[in-house]
């Protein structure tokens, strides 16, 4: 199988889609840069990072990018597959910062296009539940949903993760 140059892993929160994009990038035989969008800003998401450290292990080039995604995404070896993750983490932090996100998908395409190797981007799902009570939460609802839809639209694979069960939306799984 020729591995895709852009592929989207969708889930739920705790869904194993992590697991599965870092499972996915291991079966290249290409050297991995992790880009981490995560901001430990309590000692559970701190727990959490280490966590994913731990299950991930050695091997990654990692680049921590709240905020500053898709510079992170320019100066990763040209050698390397990508694994970004996670969008929603990404798409929260630039609106805890009150950024204006309406180019965001676009922006992120040209980048991965740009960088020219395969990327694999994590994003959560956030659809699916009940219709936010705030402004704010509906807002980032509509955006993450926007943001997701772009990317999906262009990624030669797209993958749902339910429950650890990865299912091929788009394209064929690995």
């Amino acid at each position: 199988m020729k591995f895709p140059q852009l592929s989207l892993v969708l889930g739920g929160a705790a869904s194993g889609k992590s697991d599965f994009a870092e499972g996915f990038v291991r079966q290249t035989d290409l050297p991995r840069s992790y880009i981490a969008t995560a901001q430990a800003f309590d000692d559970e998401m701190r727990d959490k990072i280490a966590k994913h450290q731990r299950n991930r292990g050695k091997g990654w080039l990692t680049t921590e990018a709240p905020i500053d995604l898709l510079p992170a995404i320019a100066i990763q070896p040209k050698s390397n597959v990508i694994l970004i993750d996670c969008l929603t983490l990404w798409l929260s932090n630039l609106f805890l910062q009150e950024r204006n996100v309406t180019s965001l998908g676009e922006d992120l395409l040209s980048a991965c296009s740009a960088f020219g190797g395969p990327v694999i981007c994590v994003s959560n799902e956030v659809g699916l539940g009940i219709v936010p009570d705030s402004a704010l939460a509906r807002r980032f609802r509509e955006a993450q949903g926007h943001l997701n839809r772009e990317v999906a639209a262009s990624a030669d694979l797209v993958v749902l993760v339910t429950a650890g069960i990865p299912q091929a939306l788009k394209g064929e799984l690995p």
